[in-house]
């Protein structure tokens, strides 16, 4: 008998936020009863959009609104809390109105430097994907020159 690994299931497809506030660090979000941190968002239920998951979701989970969603890209990863399934998750960079406060599910949030999150666990996705993203973009926007009209 063949054991299920994250390779043969089909993946949890979501949608994902990067915020980042004035001081360029980023939020992350840690479900209650769960340890690992990671973006805010959730997933797709059937028929809807990415975009709309990330309206719904902030919505819920964090009392803000999404003022404007820029897809930042596809990434996969292992599940943080669902063991042998993968996530498959559209992130965007996103800017939000609203007080920023964990409600429904959400136990925490932190805000973390993406070049140093520090000692916190994070989910897959965040810890090999999206955080190196992040600062390999803002190492790239820092070394080009300026552009002359």
């Amino acid at each position: 008998m063949m054991q299920a690994t994250a390779s043969l299931t089909v993946p949890i497809r979501i949608a994902a936020a990067v915020i980042a506030d004035q001081d360029g660090r980023v939020l992350l979000v840690r479900k209650r009863n769960t340890r690992f941190f990671m973006q805010p968002g959730g997933k797709l239920d059937d028929g809807e959009t990415a975009v709309a998951t990330l309206v719904r979701e902030l919505r819920e989970e964090l009392g803000c609104e999404l003022v404007k969603a820029e897809f930042f890209g596809l990434f996969s990863a292992p599940a943080a809390n669902e063991p042998v399934h993968t996530v498959e998750a559209a992130l965007f960079q996103a800017e939000v109105s609203g007080e920023i406060k964990p409600r429904a599910e959400i136990e925490e949030v932190v805000w973390v430097d993406p070049s140093q999150p520090g000692a916190i666990p994070l989910a897959p996705l965040t810890r090999d994907h999206v955080l190196p993203v992040i600062v390999s973009r803002r190492s790239q926007s820092a070394v080009e020159p300026p552009q002359v009209a």
